[in-house]
């Protein structure tokens, strides 16, 4: 792979591509990947963790490849997504039971909603992580394969209040947060990873009901979007993730969402339906996603690499751009300093004993 650019290799802006990485280190390969201009970030998966020291060299590593650093996301929402779960970091409930303890208590939903939405942000900006793909904002319908407990609830009002807490603690310790899967994957049993989910409703009870949350003020404090490889055939042919009317039409212009669109995976079955891995990209892209993750396939990663050619509009790079934490030193041994963070980690402590 090669690539010409005016510029350093070190110093470039943040392109539209996310890639993961294979192991507890960088190799060769991955790091000139990493130096392509169309590369913008990192996801980490579990397998890229062993322990609080070895994350820290990870991330410094990834991050010291170049200026503006990449940034470094993980899907850390709690319960059975939460990629990294020992050596300094804690366990977060699923937020199935924070919907849960909304039907007992109020109050203490949001609280313990806000508690955990910090401690899981504090404890990766602490390793060098920047961002995390969570919230989930789809609704428990109690049907979806891969929805299931990682949703709040059924109704999009309890979502939304329990959402903006968590995101409100997020962004306490300093972490930008993103949604997902709109317009809403809760309603199609189908697994988006390995089949090809369908959604028959009508749009007005999608908009009712599945992208409520969206339009809460919540919308407004996310600082990106995933949409669903979901296919709403009485609304539009296409995934989601795949259509200009649901992100252009629908999260853009109809609900004001102004952050960043990401792709879903696009190694996924649900994103096969558009063709080979550059069609999907430059699908994802034309119907007005800013970044496109490619995961688990570095075949596939070289072949974007090597074979798109996106013309990115100074809007998209802001977009990207802005997604930056706040700089902040990685040092998880520092935030058993800070009560703030010792208090909402023994709320979120209770509630995992409460849900075992």
């Amino acid at each position: 792979m090669t690539f010409q650019s005016d510029l350093p290799a070190t110093v470039r802006p943040l392109g539209p591509v996310m890639l993961d990485v294979a192991g507890l280190a960088l190799t060769d390969e991955e790091r000139e990947r990493l130096l392509d201009p169309l590369v913008g970030g990192v996801i980490l998966f579990a397998r890229n963790f062993r322990d609080s020291e070895q994350l820290l060299a990870l991330t410094a590593e990834i991050h010291a490849l170049r200026s503006p650093a990449l940034i470094i996301a993980v899907d850390h929402e709690g319960g059975r997504v939460q990629r990294f779960r020992t050596g300094g970091f804690t366990r977060i409930p699923s937020m199935r039971c924070l919907g849960r303890l909304w039907e007992r208590d109020h109050v203490a939903a949001l609280e313990s909603a806000r508690c955990a939405g910090y401690v899981l942000a504090a404890e990766l900006l602490a390793h060098g992580v920047d961002l995390s793909f969570t919230p989930v904002l789809d609704l428990d319908y109690g049907c979806s394969r891969v929805v299931g407990d990682r949703a709040f609830h059924r109704d999009p009002l309890v979502v939304a209040a329990l959402a903006q807490s968590l995101v409100s603690g997020m962004a306490e310790a300093g972490m930008g947060c993103v949604g997902k899967h709109f317009p809403g994957h809760g309603y199609a049993e189908a697994d988006s990873h390995v089949e090809i989910p369908v959604d028959e409703r009508e749009f007005e009870a999608i908009w009712a009901e599945d992208i409520g949350p969206y339009r809460h003020r919540l919308g407004r404090q996310l600082a990106g979007v995933m949409p669903a490889h979901v296919i709403y055939p009485r609304v539009d042919p296409n995934p989601a993730g795949f259509s200009g009317f649901w992100l252009q039409d629908i999260l853009r212009e109809r609900v004001g969402f102004g952050g960043v669109i990401f792709s879903d995976d696009l190694t996924m079955e649900g994103a096969t339906v558009v063709g080979d891995i550059v069609a999907r990209a430059r699908a994802a892209f034309g119907a007005g996603c800013d970044m496109v993750l490619v995961c688990n396939r570095p075949d596939l990663a070289v072949d974007l690499l090597d074979r798109w050619a996106p013309d990115i509009a100074p809007e998209s790079r802001a977009r990207i751009d802005a997604l930056r934490s706040r700089p902040q030193a990685a040092d998880p041994f520092a935030l058993e300093l800070h009560p703030v963070y010792r208090q909402a980690r023994d709320v979120v402590a209770g509630l995992v004993e409460d849900a075992a």
